[in-house]
């Protein structure tokens, strides 16, 4: 898998014409709406073999760009530590990125109500000397680089008082690769990431054991240990209001719809959460409100060379 390449991809119809960056805001009305993504993050984006981009994030850009609001979408591979600094330059005119609302990114974008509910796992390599938490103090873990996993290494790093090194990677499969290469004992991750690791790869496991989502949750929580519980959500930049509320309307409009629980089941073994399908309820006259869904989920994707 070459970690490295960056790439444009294009859903739904297709693009229609380009994009002149004059004015940040003004010139993102035309043309496309162009998504920054952090490309692979399996299983909420990646590229088939075949070279097409799927996953839950993309789905969700189709139901809610192409099915709900009948826009046209394009998927800009970005680097995950960059990709805030480059929705502010004007690069894309939102995320949609498996990214965590949190209290620092929101001082710097706003997001749309929360879409998905993730902890933050570890991964570790099955037969290995960690049987629990404290067994990490004072070896390697890997992360990536501008993540909430990499902010849960450091205040593990904190309670352990320095006796944990972290390595940063620029993509998750770096992390993993150094995991499996006996370079770190663990990586720290989103779970749904790091499930899907586990059932890619027989060597590794989560790590059992209680956390924070046992004491939120109690006998709904996940049988695997959890550092934190965060919801994902869809960054904007802050002058962007007004497209925000449009966008956050149409996902409310897919959850209400039903449509969000089948794009959820297709990507994710278990129930949807049920805080995000309490939420929303579909809007008479709607797309959502009628049960219809029109085109792939995936949307139509090409690929085309970009050095960025």
């Amino acid at each position: 898998m070459d970690i490295d390449r960056r790439s444009f991809v294009k859903g739904s119809a297709g693009i229609v014409g380009g994009l002149a960056m004059g004015g940040v805001s003004g010139a993102q009305n035309q043309g496309p709406v162009r998504i920054g993504s952090d490309i692979p993050y399996k299983p909420f984006e990646y590229r088939t073999a075949q070279g097409k981009l799927t996953g839950f994030d993309p789905a969700m850009a189709q139901a809610i760009f192409a099915e709900e609001m009948g826009l046209e979408y394009e998927f800009v591979d970005t680097g995950f530590d960059t990709i805030i600094p480059s929705l502010n330059n004007g690069n894309f005119r939102i995320i949609m990125s498996a990214m965590t609302i949190n209290e620092q990114r929101d001082q710097k974008v706003d997001f749309s109500d929360p879409y998905f509910v993730a902890y933050q796992t570890v991964a570790i390599l099955q037969g290995s000397d960690i049987d629990e938490l404290s067994d990490l103090r004072g070896k390697t873990v890997a992360v990536q680089k501008g993540t909430t996993g990499e902010a849960a290494a450091e205040e593990l790093k904190k309670q352990f008082d320095g006796e944990l090194t972290i390595d940063s990677y620029d993509q998750i499969p770096g992390a993993f690769n150094a995991l499996l290469r006996n370079q770190a004992v663990a990586v720290i991750n989103d779970n749904a990431v790091n499930a899907q690791y586990t059932q890619e790869q027989e060597r590794i496991v989560l790590l059992k054991g209680e956390g924070v989502a046992a004491e939120q949750q109690g006998e709904n929580a996940p049988d695997y240990l959890t550092l934190t519980v965060e919801e994902y959500g869809i960054a904007f930049r802050q002058d962007d209001d007004e497209f925000r509320q449009r966008v956050n309307d149409a996902l409310n409009r897919v959850i209400g719809s039903g449509r969000y629980e089948e794009l959820y089941r297709e990507f994710f073994p278990g129930n949807p959460p049920a805080s995000i399908l309490a939420r929303a309820r579909p809007q008479p006259g709607t797309t959502a409100a009628n049960g219809t869904a029109t085109g792939n989920a995936t949307g139509t994707t090409t690929d085309t060379n970009s050095s960025g």
